[in-house]
């Protein structure tokens, strides 16, 4: 299938989330027209940022109302759009059944559509890799594209907080399969490592997890992250950048699978205080990590980080295929932190004798 024309019309869902509205603004730098779907497109606490880009008033951007939930909420949206950026999530990855039944619906729309001939979907780094079995890195420590969760894993369970992993997997394949099957369209898997960078609107603080964490960090607490593992990061410009160039791509093919991250690895107490390091004038009262793991999993932490710091990230393909240059994660961090101050509010802890600037 080919890649879509320049300038031509682009749907994006999820698109008043953090990876979906820097889709959005990116397509519209490079000439496109967005169609932007957001669950509410009157809840401005969420879209307003959609609505005062300057493309909206020139009426190369619209916000369409589509709650992911609805069967046939996508049906008027994607007809006459070249591309799709599927980058929404469903609401519950708990349940397999609700989410197979969602994935169906928007496939079904893009099948109406009759002019959608490329399709990115988001999945996650969750469909790589998953820390239900650390052990598992030992045996297979490189992190590419053909690696996938131990699918055999009697750990690898929903009820064992393994769904998000699970419905992910599920949502590559699903697509991947009826684009096949369509021989109209096709489907590019994205799997986008942790997202840091900066954010375009207030509520999406509370998105991520990642800017949520470093809210957390400004504002004097923060967690250990689960089983030690370091962030493995990517700018959430440069992963919106990975989707764009992928919808342009003229040798991709269907199915193909991408990660996209800069294999730049930090441990999350280091992103703590990378934060006064970065940014010395703000004066930030640097705390300290908070691990509130049980006694059984902190008398294996020197093990487990043994075994982080044993594995191989590899971004050959992506590169190959795009041509991207990854941010630095110094870079991310400093213009998520005063986007935090500056669109968010947010007011961090500072050290005596510091002060924000009114």
């Amino acid at each position: 299938m080919a890649p879509i024309a320049k300038n031509s019309t682009v749907a994006v869902t999820g698109a008043a989330g953090f990876i979906g509205g820097w889709v959005v603004r990116l397509l519209l730098d490079r000439g496109y027209r967005v169609r932007a779907c957001v669950r509410d497109a009157d809840d401005r606490t969420k879209t307003e940022f959609l609505y005062q880009l300057p493309a909206y008033a020139s009426g190369r951007l619209s916000v369409h109302s589509a709650n992911l939930d609805d069967e046939g909420c996508f049906d008027d949206i994607f007809k006459g759009c070249q591309g799709l950026c599927h980058v929404s999530h469903v609401s519950n990855y708990t349940d397999p059944d609700y989410m197979i039944g969602v994935c169906n619906h928007v496939i079904d729309s893009i099948n109406k559509s009759n002019s959608i001939n490329r399709v990115i979907v988001t999945s996650s780094i969750a469909a790589v890799i998953s820390e239900a079995d650390v052990q598992e890195f030992v045996r297979r420590p490189v992190f590419y594209e053909d690696r996938y969760p131990d699918e055999e894993s009697p750990k690898r369970k929903h009820d064992r907080g393994q769904g998000y992993s699970l419905g992910k997997v599920d949502l590559e394949r699903m697509f991947t399969d009826a684009a096949e099957k369509s021989g109209v369209w096709d489907c590019i898997r994205v799997c986008p490592a942790d997202n840091v960078g900066p954010i375009l609107s207030s509520h999406q603080k509370n998105m991520g997890p990642w800017q949520h964490i470093i809210e957390g960090m400004l504002l004097g607490k923060y967690e250990q992250t689960g089983a030690y593992r370091p962030w493995m990061t990517v700018d959430v410009r440069d992963d919106a950048e990975c989707h764009i160039r992928l919808l342009e791509n003229v040798d991709v093919k269907n199915g193909e699978r991408f990660i996209a991250w800069s294999t730049e690895v930090r441990n999350v107490e280091d992103v703590c205080q990378s934060i006064d390091r970065l940014l010395p004038e703000l004066g930030h009262a640097t705390p300290e990590v908070t691990d509130s793991f049980p006694d059984r999993i902190k008398a294996r932490e020197e093990e487990l980080r043994s075994i982080w710091a044993g594995v191989e990230l590899r971004n050959d393909r992506i590169v190959d295929a795009t041509g991207i240059k990854f941010r630095s994660l110094d870079t991310s961090i400093r213009d998520c932190v005063e986007s935090l101050i500056s669109v968010a509010g947010v007011k961090p802890v500072l050290r005596e004798g510091f002060r924000l600037k009114k």
